[in-house]
């Protein structure tokens, strides 16, 4: 029985893959075009427009690298980080507002010359430290004060082997601005060396990326939540499945019953998952011999999946179970079990069949709730018993469901099945499908045949929901 909650949700679609497939292609012709740009543009040390100029096409195929990546991801899932690659890498920070355009509007430019000590910062580079243009730059040793101070040793580091060694400075930094926001700076630049070969004055080109990094972060964490909702997913089904087990166990043979022989039944019973969701529902099915030689037979179902359905399930049957060992007919265990699913903390909507055989008197007393009625089979044919009045469990209050009684003679064969069994995405699998098995129920020699052609024809088929089937044929 599919939810009544969920049934008409449609489930949401992934992207389709040629658009992405199309996104990546033109992101790589782009970085391509950027690149033959980059390395067509001369570096002349004295002019800080060529530099200003390479750099920013460093950094327009630094961008496009990470959209390149990123697009990667959307086509091909969530990424899966190794032992080695913790799933929080990236910087958990929560970075003030970047400054509002385009990329120049982000990206500053600074040189500080270690002959005059003069250092000039491009107007942009105030805007991203939050100065006004007016209030003077920051000299390298003054600029570590604006980092947070586990990032000073990084920074220093990074002017200290530009400045010594010679190297290029490529590496990220936070700062503090004036009003206690915080942004990550990505910083670029390299010495600038006189004719006799040492360093006159050291340039650097500083892009606010703390959008990017957000943006990195808040990916991180869906990652992360995704992965938990998979594990937490993974670990209900296992637990959903292991206690559907536990409660239905599968049925072959006749029931003995102690001290009395044989129940006068031929039993077996099948699960059947459905085709559209991983998790377990709340079906169930279920022989039980009673103390005065007589036999349960019962099939039902609640509505949703997972733990809180199976262990409504379990709940329930168990109730069943012991009503009818306590003597209760059908009919009033109907009634127990609504009012039952009435005081439960999570109130569900439930169907179930409910059957007592007596194999002294080959009588079968049943009560439905909402529930497709047994299928009788006999001397080839088969049909549905006449159903007696009862609605769905937790549907109303005060209900009173009816019981029937049929006559069942040596060789009949009763098929109990909730209705997902035939609730399928093929219209044309329908209850009459299971009444066409007539023929070879009535060739059967055991109940786990007919289970077996019950499966066969029906097993495969795309389901709508779980499904559970019962066969008790009357032995002579």
């Amino acid at each position: 029985m599919p939810s009544h909650l969920f049934a008409d949700r449609p489930a949401p679609q992934p992207p389709e893959r040629d658009a992405v497939d199309a996104l990546i292609n033109r992101t790589r012709l782009l970085r391509g075009d950027v690149d033959a740009v980059r390395r067509d543009t001369s570096v002349i040390d004295d002019d800080p427009q060529l530099r200003w100029q390479r750099a920013l096409c460093e950094l327009a195929v630094h961008q496009l690298d990470d959209l390149g990546e990123h697009l990667g991801q959307l086509r091909d899932g969530i990424h899966r980080p190794t032992a080695a690659e913790p799933a929080g890498a990236a910087c958990a920070e929560t970075p003030a507002e970047a400054p509002t355009g385009s990329l120049l509007s982000r990206v500053g430019s600074a040189e500080w010359n270690l002959l005059t000590d003069e250092v000039s910062w491009s107007d942009e580079l105030f805007q991203i430290f939050g100065k006004a243009p007016g209030t003077g730059a920051l000299s390298l040793d003054e600029l570590p004060s604006a980092l947070l101070a586990e990032d000073q040793p990084l920074l220093t580091s990074m002017v200290t082997d530009c400045l010594v060694d010679g190297r290029p400075i490529d590496g990220e930094f936070r700062i503090l601005l004036p009003d206690g926001g915080m942004r990550t700076l990505h910083m670029m630049g390299e010495p600038v060396l006189d004719s006799d070969g040492c360093t006159a004055s050291m340039w650097a080109v500083l892009r606010d990326v703390s959008r990017l990094r957000r943006s990195q972060h808040i990916v991180v964490r869906t990652q992360d939540t995704l992965r938990r909702r998979e594990q937490m997913a993974r670990a209900e089904h296992r637990m959903a499945v292991e206690l559907q087990e536990a409660v239905l166990p599968p049925w072959r043979g006749s029931l003995p019953i102690p001290g009395r022989g044989t129940s006068g039944l031929d039993i077996a019973a099948h699960y059947l998952p459905s085709g559209s969701s991983d998790l377990i529902g709340g079906d169930w099915y279920d022989a039980l011999p009673l103390p005065d030689g007589k036999t349960l037979l019962t099939v039902g179902d609640l509505t949703g999946h997972g733990i809180p359905a199976t262990s409504a399930m379990a709940m329930l049957l168990g109730a069943l179970r012991g009503m009818a060992v306590a003597g209760i007919g059908p009919g009033a265990v109907m009634g127990h079990l609504n009012q039952l699913i009435e005081c439960s903390a999570q109130p569900a909507l439930g169907s179930a069949v409910c059957c007592r055989f007596d194999p002294a008197t080959g009588t079968l007393a049943w009560a439905q709730a909402g529930h497709p009625a047994p299928l009788l089979f006999r001397n080839g044919e088969g049909r549905p018993l006449p159903s007696p009045d009862g609605v769905l469990l937790g549907a109303a209050s005060g209900v009173t469901y009816e019981q029937d009684h049929v006559a069942l003679l040596p060789g009949d064969v009763l098929v109990l099945h909730t209705g997902g069994l035939t609730r399928q995405s093929d219209p044309s699998v329908g209850p009459d499908t299971l009444l066409g098995l007539a023929p070879r129920i009535a060739q059967a020699r055991t109940a786990q045949d007919c289970v077996r052609a019950v499966v066969e024809e029906l097993g495969s088929a795309e389901r709508l929901d779980d499904a559970c089937v019962l066969v008790a044929r009357v032995e002579a």
